[in-house]
């Protein structure tokens, strides 16, 4: 027996367990079919909570997709997005087993935004951009197990989230911002596609689309607080220009997140439903760590549910717990048909058990509890939420004690290092006072010895801090010429970069103009063809209606010979008139019909037509917005080069009349092309690319002139220099004219260039009248004077060191004590100059070779300095000048030894070799390549000249000291009448040689003025005015002591683009 009832047991568990799974199936796939529809209506929420409950009962989402995998995703786009929004309430508060289940069906969630992605449908984008956030949402917490998908967690599982390791930290910032992108821009399309008035957001349709912000809501609130913390951490380890990006990204999405958390607060929709948080007025400082106390995590808070009507066609509320009436149902259904056991035994007392009776009274009990604890969650929720509120803003005051303890901290260990540091200086001071009294005292007995040394060491300081301070004024001056250059070019890049910017822009949208013309001529062909067949159909009737006029008279006719003849096809003639009236009744109704539908189709057209009339309209319309956008920015580069006119940083910059030259006639050419496009844009005012592309180029070419010939003006004649000046803002007068005119409407017609033209020609010819004369050489022998020139410069410099050596053996031989030391230092230094003058030499040919063999491509060497004649020119100048500047010291230095010169001439040779080095440097430097090692090792030797030039100025100063005896002036037995005369003689002396001064600074000015009047004269006028004969000059090496300078030996000027004349540090 006891077997029997528990065979029974068992079958009644087993059968109670069948129904109420059945009774679950039928009910979850009741509320999938009522959640998922492709009614326009918003997912009730009493079907999600039946869907995310039935994953919590069976601890996973198998039945869900099951059911889900069944809808016709592909077949409706408002079913796909209410499947999304379903999905995602399931992934956020579902079953935690519920993300590995749907990373099953990661495929089916691709496949369907990629269907919906290529659809044109109001919904197909959302569901593509829906699917994609919650594939990447899927696969960021499959990734992070740590972190739930409905991202609530604590800082410290963040903190375990993210780890030690800086690159994890990093990747996991790079996912949290993909997610947030994701998330935001889904918001962004939905918003945009609805109108946010009262009206949209309370209608049906409207709310469809709404809903599932939000999800999207309390997702980005913890995603935000996320980036923040990381971000954080991220500074706190890494340097802030790394991160450059990071926070530029960061700032984005945080304006992004708080436009739509304002928008979604004003909508009534989400009033009632959600609690939006509020972000601050600007983003956190990453740059401070101390920013993170103030950050306040944003909670979003979920307003209460308030209970549903119930609809007719509802199931019964979902049980908590795993019992269902249907099983009592379906038992009691059953005891009119007992079992075989039944049938044997009887039931166990008589129609009910007792534990039935039990059973049912625990399922009333279950049902009780079950509400009660209902209230219970939703009161301990409330509660939840409150705290947490409270936690957060505890934790706020938490991190701000910390930050406060951490600053005092900071304070403290700072005045304590102060105070260990004055504890040290006063100890310092107490020993270094101590050592001056005993330093006082010995130097007491001494410094009567002493005295005339002391004197000449503060002289000696004297000169060597005038010396520095000049040397760091003139270095300061360069630096603020190089800065100032480097941000002209960049202010030139920049323009060309927008104007290039603007370019591709209007060329952008001219295309998509073409292309939409195209579209609508290509409709308005369709058109006309569908008129076309229209036509050829009412042809077709008339046909048809003239064969049922010619048949009609062949009826009459057999009507006659049927009445003539017999009398019983009367009937039958009736029946066929009343056909053909049906007949034509129906063909007037068809061509009635025909008659609309080509009225129809001839207001569609001119729709069309006034359509296409209003994009020719408005293209004209962007045409002349962009020209006019072109002609300010071409007034604006043009007012710019007129105000460089006077400034006083641009008066130190200088150009070539050659470079002027080319400036100008490139300034002809674009006034050509702007012409040019002016006549095409007023025969085709839809198309302005020509004229826009002339403008730009004419305005940066017409600023250079101006630029340039400003420049040229520093260093030509008055006369020349004034008139350039003049005629310069001449030509930026007459283009800004020119500009205005081109800017307005009415006079676009009559526009002309040709006052820019003039003025430009008239600055053409004046930097024609300042170009130089080139030297009188042939062009085919170019390329053998630079290589003589090169190797007499090298003879030279080779000679003087030997006789540098000769002077050095003499002078060991013929002097002794401090003049030998004196002789001997300034000797050495000479010779250290010349070697390094020798390096300089040989990095100049090794750099020309590298240029010649760069820059002749097929031709010969001789072709290529035939061709860049006047640099060739200029690098032969400038090798003569080194070598006869390595000459002239060398007799300089001679006199000095013999104590027959002047310790001066010593000083100016060596500022002399260090200005031809400077213009030897230039020369090469003109047609270099800038990434050229050759370049850089020529720099590097012209640095090493300067810096032995300086050795060789200092050794001479330094014995000329050395040497000269002060004499000790005794006024002692003078009377006061005789102070006082002595005094007025000197007095006398002094302005006299003031005097003196003053009128050889005037001299030199001249000299110096003339020295650049002759550089620029042809060999024949120097040959003839000097006497000196050019065509076979005298080896270096064989100068006489006084030698007569040839006109081949001066310095002429370097044609070259602007720049900054070269200054000598020891000038």
């Amino acid at each position: 027996m006891n077997t029997l009832s528990t065979r029974v047991k068992s079958r009644r568990t087993e059968a109670n367990l069948g129904a109420e799974r059945d009774h679950f199936d039928k009910q979850q796939l009741s509320s999938i079919s009522k959640a998922i529809n492709s009614t326009e209506t918003p997912v009730k929420e009493k079907h999600a909570r039946r869907i995310i409950l039935g994953t919590h009962r069976e601890k996973g989402a198998f039945t869900f997709w099951s059911y889900a995998l069944g809808l016709p995703l592909a077949g409706s786009s408002i079913l796909s997005w209410k499947f999304c929004h379903v999905l995602h309430k399931v992934l956020r508060d579902g079953h935690r087993n519920v993300l590995q289940d749907c990373m099953r069906h990661h495929s089916t969630m691709v496949e369907v935004g990629k269907l919906w992605g290529n659809l044109h449908d109001r919904y197909g984008q959302l569901v593509a951009m829906y699917s994609k956030m919650l594939c990447v949402k899927m696969e960021f917490h499959v990734k992070h197990a740590e972190i739930p998908p409905n991202l609530e967690v604590t800082d410290e599982v963040l903190e375990r989230t993210a780890g030690t390791d800086i690159n994890n930290v990093f990747q996991l910032t790079v996912e949290v911002f993909d997610y947030m992108d994701l998330e935001l821009r889904l918001a962004e399309t939905v918003i945009r596609q609805l109108n946010s008035s009262i009206a949209i957001s309370s209608l049906t349709s409207g709310q469809c689309r709404l809903a599932p912000l939000i999800q999207v809501i309390q997702d980005c609130s913890p995603l935000y607080h996320f980036t923040v913390k990381l971000l954080f951490k991220l500074h706190a380890c890494l340097p802030a220009d790394t991160l450059q990006g990071h926070r530029d990204r960061f700032h984005g999405q945080f304006q992004s997140l708080k436009t739509f958390f304002n928008k979604t607060r004003d909508m009534l929709y989400f009033k009632r439903l959600i609690q939006i948080p509020r972000l601050p007025d600007s983003p956190p400082n990453f740059l401070h760590a101390a920013a993170l106390a103030k950050h306040v995590r944003p909670v979003v808070v979920m307003a209460d549910e308030e209970p549903e009507q119930p609809d007719d066609d509802d199931d019964d509320p979902e049980p908590l717990i795993e019992v269902s009436d249907i099983s009592t149902s379906s038992m009691v259904q059953s005891q009119p048909q007992p079992d075989i056991f039944d049938r044997a035994f009887g039931p166990p007392n008589g129609s009910f058990d007792d534990r039935d009776l039990q059973i049912e009274s625990l399922k009333r009990d279950l049902d009780l509890l079950r509400a009660e604890l209902e209230r219970v969650k939703a009161e301990a929720q409330r509660y939840i939420t409150q705290l947490k509120s409270q936690i957060n803003s505890l934790e706020a005051e938490l991190e701000e004690q910390r930050a406060q303890k951490q600053r005092a901290l900071v304070e403290n260990e700072q005045l304590r290092m102060e105070l260990e540091a004055m504890r040290r200086s006063y100890a310092d001071h107490d020993m270094l006072q101590n050592t001056f009294l005993e330093a006082e005292k010995r130097a007491q007995a001494t410094e009567q010895r002493y005295n005339k040394l002391k004197e000449k060491h503060t002289e000696l300081v004297g000169s060597h801090a005038e010396l520095l301070r000049k040397s760091a004024d003139t270095v300061k001056m360069l630096s603020a010429t190089q800065q100032t250059q480097e941000e002209v070019e960049r202010t030139k890049q920049q323009l060309s970069f927008e104007i290039d910017r603007i370019k591709q822009d209007s060329d952008m949208k001219l295309e998509e103009q073409k292309f939409e013309m195209e579209r609508l001529k290509r409709e308005l062909e369709e058109k006309m063809a569908e008129v076309m067949r229209i036509k050829a159909t009412m042809q077709t009737s008339e046909q048809s209606k003239e064969q049922m006029n010619s048949s009609m008279s062949a009826l009459q006719a057999e009507k006659e010979r049927l009445m003539r003849s017999v009398s019983e096809k009367e009937a039958e003639l009736s029946s066929l008139r009343q056909a053909s009236q049906q007949h034509q009744s129906s063909l007037e109704l068809e061509r009635e019909k025909s008659s609309r539908e080509l009225g129809e189709l001839q207001g569609k057209l001119q729709e069309k037509t006034s359509q296409e009339d209003k994009l020719k309209q408005k293209l004209l319309e962007e045409q002349f917005a962009l020209l006019q956008g072109t002609i300010t920015e071409a007034e604006n580069i043009i007012q710019d080069a007129v105000a460089k006119l006077d400034d006083p940083v641009h008066v130190r910059c200088t150009s070539s009349p050659d470079y002027l030259i080319s400036r100008a006639e490139a300034t002809l050419g674009s006034i050509d092309k702007v012409k040019k496009g002016h006549g095409d844009y007023l025969k085709n005012m839809g198309d302005a690319g020509g004229l826009l592309r002339a403008l730009t180029q004419f305005s940066h070419l017409a600023a250079d002139t101006i630029v340039n010939g400003s420049a040229t003006a520093h260093m030509a004649p008055t006369d020349h220099a004034d008139r350039l000046t003049e005629n310069c803002r001449g030509c930026a007068t007459e283009s800004l004219h020119y500009l205005r005119d081109l800017k307005s409407k009415t006079t676009l017609q009559r526009a002309d260039p040709a006052a820019v033209r003039v003025i430009v020609q008239k600055i053409l010819y004046l930097g024609q009248e300042l170009r130089p004369k080139g030297m009188d050489v042939r062009q085919d022998e170019l390329g053998d004077l630079v290589d003589k020139e090169m190797a007499a410069t090298s003879a030279a410099i080779e000679e003087a060191v030997r006789r540098i050596d000769e002077m050095m053996n003499q002078t060991r031989k013929d002097t002794s004590g401090v003049k030998l030391e004196v002789n001997e230092r300034i000797l050495n230094s000479c010779t250290d100059l010349m070697k390094a003058i020798r390096m300089l030499i040989i990095a100049s040919t090794h750099l020309q070779k590298e240029i010649v063999e760069g820059g002749r491509g097929a031709a010969s060497i001789k072709e290529f300095y035939a061709k860049n004649s006047r640099w060739t020119q200029g690098l032969i100048s400038a090798a003569k000048a080194v070598g006869w500047g390595a000459t002239e010291m060398v007799e300089s230095a001679d006199k000095v030894v013999l104590h027959t010169g002047k310790y001066e001439e010593l000083i100016v040779c060596s500022h002399e070799i260090a200005a031809s080095t400077a213009q030897l440097v230039a020369a090469s430097k003109v047609k270099a390549d800038r990434n050229s090692k050759g370049l850089t090792v020529l720099q590097q030797a012209s640095r090493r000249v300067n810096e032995m030039a300086a050795n060789v100025v200092a050794s001479t100063r330094t014995g000329q000291e050395h040497l000269e005896e002060k004499d000790t002036m005794d006024f002692s037995g003078m009377s006061l009448i005789k102070l006082k005369k002595e005094e007025m003689e000197s007095q006398v002396k002094v302005l006299e040689l003031e005097s003196h001064l003053e009128n050889e600074r005037l001299r030199l000015g001249e000299l110096r003025k003339k020295h650049y009047e002759l550089a620029v004269v042809p060999l024949e006028q120097l040959s003839e005015g000097n006497s000196v004969s050019t065509s076979s000059p005298a080896p270096l090496a064989s100068m006489s002591p006084k030698p007569s300078k040839p006109a081949l030996m001066k310095k002429p000027a370097l044609a070259q683009k602007p720049n900054v004349l070269p200054k000598n540090p020891f000038k």
